[in-house]
């Protein structure tokens, strides 16, 4: 029944889609028809597939290194407070700049390679993940806290034993939130300077208006994503079995 329904709705898109296209007749350099976006995926295969495994690295990887940096970054604000007027403006800093802004310095930086998509994706993850979880950790039950206190717990003990299972459902809020975001890095920067991923290969068949390939490469590119945010959210259900469903 779960798969019934997203199933259900793609169709109801794909037969509009269809529809529109045949009753409006939008020129196919517009708007291609399902059809023939199913129909260029199949032929170029071996080429999507390509570039799509490298997108889905980028993305995996950004996500991870993102992840990890955030979760960390979180702690030291939690443990050590004087560290927060040191790590709030980066915080501040880092959203406040468009990261689209940061793409071409980036490849400038650190080349056309995969390591500059990475970069880019973890700059855009880093900050929802480093947010939820600290809120998570700041905002824990002020009665657990004062109890451990008073049983003669150390701060390093309160941290990890009571805090930081207090906020794991408001980390796992924000990774679903990077998790649905790792894709635009990885795409903004295969767009800025690249020779390979979906978001080069979108632009190469833009150039050579093969609209067809390039909805094709849209549509594989929004099905990773789709299917990588699922996945984690599936993951988090499971390994936060405890939490009440309104919260994850």
């Amino acid at each position: 029944m779960t798969i019934l329904k997203p199933t259900f709705l793609v169709l109801i898109i794909l037969t509009t889609w269809q529809l529109l296209v045949t009753i409006t007749n939008i020129p196919a350099y517009i708007l291609p028809t399902p059809t023939s976006v199913i129909g260029a995926t199949i032929s170029n295969v071996d080429t999507i597939w390509a570039h799509a495994i490298i997108t889905f690295i980028e993305m995996i990887s950004g996500l991870i290194i993102g992840t990890i940096l955030g979760s960390f970054s979180a702690l030291i604000l939690c443990y050590y407070q004087p560290m927060r007027q040191w790590l709030m403006p980066i915080l501040v800093i880092s959203q406040a700049i468009p990261v689209f802004a940061l793409a071409p310095i980036l490849v400038l930086w650190l080349g056309y390679g995969m390591i500059s998509k990475v970069a880019m994706a973890v700059l855009i993850i880093y900050f929802p993940v480093t947010a939820a979880f600290f809120d998570g950790l700041k905002n824990t039950n002020h009665g657990y806290v004062d109890l451990s206190h008073t049983m003669g717990a150390s701060k390093r003990s309160t941290l990890m034993h009571i805090k930081v299972p207090a906020a794991l459902p408001a980390f796992a809020s924000g990774l679903r939130v990077a998790t649905a975001m790792a894709p635009i890095g990885a795409i903004v920067g295969e767009w800025v300077g690249s020779s390979e991923g979906l978001g080069y290969l979108m632009l190469h068949a833009n150039g050579r208006m093969q609209i067809d390939v390039m909805f094709a490469a849209l549509l594989v590119l929004a099905v990773m994503s789709i299917t990588l945010y699922y996945t984690v959210d599936a993951s988090l259900k499971r390994i936060l079995f405890w939490a009440p469903e309104k919260i994850i």
